[in-house]
């Protein structure tokens, strides 16, 4: 007979915290001898069971670990107070999975940390770091969060998609499809910009997929995530400092030393902060066709959103103005419609009186894709395609 869930548990816990003790590894022998201690008695089907479980609990996320094994999830949070909350692509929704409170979270959060190299207490509240397996991992901690520890897990892509998957799924349509591989065979530099699980990076490694194979992509990132289907790529990923603060290595340093690494083209991941000072300069390095993503409303806050960035690294606006004129020739803008992610608008970066402004060019609705403002500009830029002819 099948065990209770609340008895299995409770079996899986005395046995995980016997090898753990014991300082054993999760294999089926120490899991059965392990068991047999703790005066267990299991039949086959329970006892794979058990293996699975405490091997997810010692060295997974816990009960989380089923649910990241799930083909298609992409996120999985947890609130204080254990709520569990699971994105399969088609937006959140409440699982019904609840973690026991305060104590299982914070434990997981600080096992998973530990299990980066990082470290997450009193002294150090939250991480942001990435799990061996790729998982990307975020936590905060009371008092930060005073609700309990709130725990975020972003699941890498198992399987890259290029940019007629993208189309075929409704993501990109045909007409942006075909100006975005413009994009890309031009060698324009260019942002994707968007919100928190839009799909930035899914569709930046769409596009760097596109790149001739004879061309070098070197990607720099604070959390590798970019991993384009492509045969010469070089991926460099800053270090955060130890308990100490020291050995920490920047997106400033490594975008010196990618220049070095004789790139054709320059990727500078996701800007959320002072870096896109760098992000701005590896655009301005005479390497045409870089690239980056960065958190935005709409194409046309790019701009904005850039000052208030580069003004914690003390840059002013009208520099940066001058950077994005010089270095950065299209914006697209990626987004959420009913629970769907796809690229909702294509913008060309200009000049209004000395300032960076980003026009919409080519813009998504439910009834299509129509002309804007700046479309005139963008083909001149990449080119006549179909979407030239859209309405405005």
């Amino acid at each position: 007979m099948r065990l209770a869930e609340e008895e299995f548990a409770g079996i899986v816990g005395r046995v995980r915290d016997r090898l753990a003790l014991e300082a054993r590894v999760p294999d089926p022998q120490a899991v059965a001898a392990a068991a047999r201690v703790e005066g267990v008695v299991l039949g086959a089907a329970d006892l794979l069971r058990l293996l699975d479980a405490v091997g997810a609990a010692l060295a997974g996320a816990g009960r989380l670990q089923p649910l990241l094994d799930v083909a298609g999830t992409t996120d999985v949070l947890v609130n204080g107070g254990g709520q569990v909350w699971v994105d399969d692509g088609h937006g959140l929704r409440r699982h019904d999975l609840v973690l026991d409170g305060e104590s299982e979270v914070r434990a997981l959060a600080v096992r998973l940390a530990a299990g980066a190299g990082r470290r997450l207490d009193e002294a150090s509240p939250f991480v942001d770091a990435r799990l061996p397996d790729g998982t990307r991992l975020h936590a905060v901690l009371p008092p930060l969060a005073p609700d309990g520890t709130h725990l975020s897990l972003r699941v890498p892509a198992v399987r890259r998609l290029g940019l007629e998957e993208l189309e075929s799924s409704g993501a990109v349509p045909a007409e942006l499809g075909e100006v975005l591989r413009a994009v890309v065979a031009r060698r324009l530099s260019f942002l994707v910009s968007g919100g928190t699980g839009s799909g930035k990076t899914t569709l930046l490694q769409a596009l760097l997929g596109l790149v001739p194979a004879d061309e070098r992509i070197v990607v720099v990132e604070d959390s590798g995530e970019l991993r384009p289907d492509h045969p010469h790529v070089v991926r460099l990923e800053a270090r955060h400092g130890n308990v100490e603060g020291r050995g920490t290595v920047g997106l400033d340093d490594l975008v010196r030393q990618a220049l070095r690494m004789r790139p054709d083209r320059l990727v500078v991941g996701e800007c959320r902060g002072a870096e896109v000072r760098d992000l701005l300069a590896a655009l301005n390095t005479g390497h045409s066709g870089g690239a980056g993503t960065l958190h935005a409303n709409a194409a046309a806050d790019v701009p904005v959103r850039l000052h208030a960035l580069a003004a914690t690294a003390g840059v002013g606006p009208a520099v940066v103005d001058a950077q994005v004129l010089a270095g950065v020739d299209v914006v697209v803008h990626v987004d959420r419609v009913d629970g769907r992610r796809g690229v909702g608008e294509v913008g060309v970066v200009t000049a209004d009186r000395g300032r960076a402004v980003v026009l919409p060019a080519l813009v998504r609705t439910s009834s299509g894709v129509r002309a804007g403002p700046g479309l005139n500009r963008l083909v001149a830029r990449t080119g006549p395609s179909r979407a030239g002819r859209c309405a405005p």
